[in-house]
């Protein structure tokens, strides 16, 4: 009987050896001397990293093949943590489509129409082969593999941050097909039934709530701050995703159920769980999705917040970090965003119907908290090219209501995307009201007055177009340069004198195309600003919006940005916008998601859009302040010699959320002609300032 009971120990004994030999563990780089620290017994890793407030996070990671992969996530005191939630296995479907790389212009797409053609849904399968824990500044990151779904392999990422009870999930997967696009749906799937109710922010702004029932089939919900939180006795869990990132371009901000909650998500997910989600048809217009170029590690990810208190106050601590989808003010700027095709002029007020007092969309752009909006009227629903009468009227209606709508605290200012004469699409604005038709014959004068509009404006060409911006101190840009309606341009025109004049600003920046491999958004167009200055050229990017529909129930944060002009006052309408105008040509402004502020930017003592001499060494001394919510990334000094661009990077992996600091750089720019600054955090949003001009120190 004891030989019996020896060799079945034995038996036992071999196979968990086995076990952990099959298991691979590597905490090489894992700082031990760090405010985190790690836990290992047999198949269990635990991270506890400080979140703040004197209190500490806890993750209890299963790594054997059987068990739910979160053994147990909590919050507390280090001696006391208290449990927030308990065996969960993170989900992930994988959508994946094909890109059109033919038709327009290869990766930089917008006119595609990825759903209409073949995909198909997988679900991402972890093996839990490996397990590796490594410290990166203040940052404990837990990778975990393998992951396949498809022709897509990869590995989980799960970070956490000191000094904040958040950490991310990621599924980090890259494939070798060609041309192909995808999106994905995400979240955690319990394993036990402890979570007891949930909780999330309806599209009015309200808070709601309701009980788990493990038993409902999962459903979409449309929610406010794109969150939803699950809560235990413990306290609660909120997750959300990447606020801008996980939003590919459309042409409309509607709010398309980006939350899930329930039992078998798509019939694809066993079990009860919560999650972030994506619309496959999207607005229904065209639709992108997101570039998977082949190689590429495409980092698919959400945010979990953890909390001891109820899901409102765990809701409540995840808006902080977009500001409650607010642009926060800053001394010495004014927010303005640009591009907005509400079309209020044509399909309201001169279409018959009752003119609000308060329009929905200028009560949405107040609580953003912007203070100046630049719109994009007429976008082929009107007569730009007359007949006169028609065209003075709409102007007329346009400027009317502007006035009307805007006040000492809000400037509503008319603009267009003309899309005439110069080729491709573009925008203008002038500092005050302009009346001018799209069109003239070879008998009709330049200028005319006529009576009850005064000065108004027949061009034909791109020199009249020119002449116009020059006589009216206008300014025009390409919009959504290098895709779209703009594909070719502003290339195929940087040699003509309307883009080299000082009216023809440059370009505006979205976060288009989509790429979730990319540390930063908007490459697209960042890229351009590079070639410009190359050119030699002293041209802007300001950010664009280039949405269509604006209303409350819209998810507008997540698709919009904003420009911070170097303003202390806020112009009014009647006495005109020259300051704007100035501000954008000659770069007094940066552009930001939100999240990342520029507060004060120097080199050698000069502002953005100035001219600097560079130091004895050919170096120049960068002061920067900055703000975030999000764990910062890294700073990066862009220079260019005239051909070629340099990129200098600042890891700021050593920050935590919601900092301020002022930097000091001193980078090296001998052969340099211009340089300028972006800042990206941990959540790929970010902030660009504009251009700074190089001379070498004279001798």
């Amino acid at each position: 009987m004891k030989l019996r009971s020896f060799i079945l120990t034995a038996i036992l004994v071999t196979g968990i050896l086995t076990a952990q030999a099959q298991l691979k563990f590597n905490t090489e780089k894992f700082n031990r001397k760090g405010e985190a620290t790690l836990w290992i017994q047999k198949e269990l890793v635990e991270i506890t990293w400080p979140t703040g407030e004197g209190k500490s996070g806890k993750v209890q990671f299963d790594m054997s093949p059987s068990n739910p992969l979160f053994k147990r996530i909590a919050l507390g005191t280090k001696t006391e943590p208290i449990i927030v939630s308990e065996d969960l296995d993170a989900a992930f479907l994988l959508t994946v489509g094909k890109r059109d790389l033919m038709s327009q212009n290869g990766w930089n797409i917008f006119f595609d129409k990825v759903p209409l053609r073949p995909f198909q849904t997988f679900k991402v399968v972890l093996k839990k082969t490996n397990i590796a824990v490594r410290s990166t500044g203040t940052r404990t990151v837990v990778t975990i593999g393998s992951l396949t779904a498809d022709r897509f392999s990869g590995v989980l990422e799960v970070t956490f941050y000191n000094g904040s009870p958040l950490f991310n999930i990621a599924a980090v997967m890259s494939t070798k097909a060609e041309a192909t696009a995808i999106v994905y749906d995400a979240g955690l799937v319990s394993r036990t039934q402890k979570w007891t109710n949930l909780s999330w922010t309806n599209t009015a702004d309200q808070m709601e709530s309701a009980a788990v029932q493990y038993s409902d089939s999962a459903r979409n919900l449309g929610v406010k701050y794109r969150t939803i939180a699950a809560g235990s006795k413990g306290g609660s869990m909120a997750i959300f995703p990447a606020p801008h990132q996980y939003f590919y371009p459309l042409d409309e901000a509607f709010n398309l159920k980006f939350i899930w909650h329930g039992n078998n998500y798509r019939k694809m997910l066993d079990g009860y769980g919560i999650g972030i989600r994506q619309e496959l048809e999207g607005d229904r217009r065209f639709v992108p999705w997101f570039n998977a170029p082949p190689g590429t590690q495409q980092r698919m990810n959400f945010f979990c917040l953890i909390s001891n208190a109820e899901g409102n106050q765990a809701i409540d601590a995840v808006k902080k970090f977009t500001n409650s989808d607010r642009y926060v003010r800053l001394p010495g700027f004014k927010t303005m965003s640009s591009h907005f095709h509400n079309e209020f002029i044509m399909n309201v007020v001169l279409a018959g119907k009752p003119v609000p007092e308060k329009p929905e969309f200028v009560e949405v752009f107040k609580r953003l908290g912007l203070d100046m909006v630049h719109l994009g009227e007429f976008h082929y629903t009107a007569h730009p090219k007359g007949p006169d009468s028609l065209r003075l009227r709409e102007l007329k209606a346009l400027f009317e209501q502007c006035r009307r709508l805007s006040d000492n605290n809000f400037l509503l200012m008319p603009g267009e995307e003309p899309n005439e004469f110069f080729g491709g699409h573009w925008l203008q604005i002038f500092p005050k009201p302009v009346y001018w038709i799209m069109s003239r014959d070879k008998e009709t004068p330049f200028v005319e007055d006529k009576p009850g509009f005064g000065k108004v404006y027949h061009i034909g060409d791109k020199k009249d177009m020119l002449k116009l911006l020059q006589d009216e101190q206008g300014l025009a840009w390409t919009a959504h340069a290098r895709t779209k309606g703009s594909v070719n341009t502003p290339d195929i025109y940087n040699h003509e004198a309307f883009f080299k004049s000082d009216r023809f600003m440059g370009a505006a920046w979205k976060a288009m195309p989509a790429d979730l491999s990319q540390p930063r958004l908007g490459n697209r167009v960042l890229d351009l600003l590079d070639d410009m200055n190359n050119w030699g050229e002293k041209k802007t990017v300001i950010t664009e919006a280039d949405l269509f529909t604006v209303t409350q129930e819209n998810e507008m944060y997540a698709h919009m940005n904003v420009n911070y002009m170097m303003l202390n006052q806020l112009p009014g309408f009647d006495s005109g916008w020259k300051p704007v105008v100035d501000a954008m040509q000659h770069g007094k402004f940066f552009g930001t998601t939100g999240e990342v502020l520029i507060h004060e930017l120097k080199v050698n003592g000069k502002l953005s859009g100035e001219t600097l001499t560079l130091n004895a060494d050919g170096t120049a001394d960068v002061d920067l302040k900055l703000s975030w919510t999000f764990p910062m990334n890294f700073v990066e000094v862009i220079s260019g010699d005239g051909e070629k661009v340099y990129r200098e990077q600042i890891e700021l992996t050593n920050t935590r959320a919601f900092g301020e600091q002022k930097f000091q750089f001193h980078p090296k720019l001998k052969g340099r002609k211009w340089m300028r600054i972006e800042a990206w955090d941990s959540a790929v949003n970010g902030a660009f300032s504009q251009t700074f001009y190089l001379e070498p120190l004279a001798r």
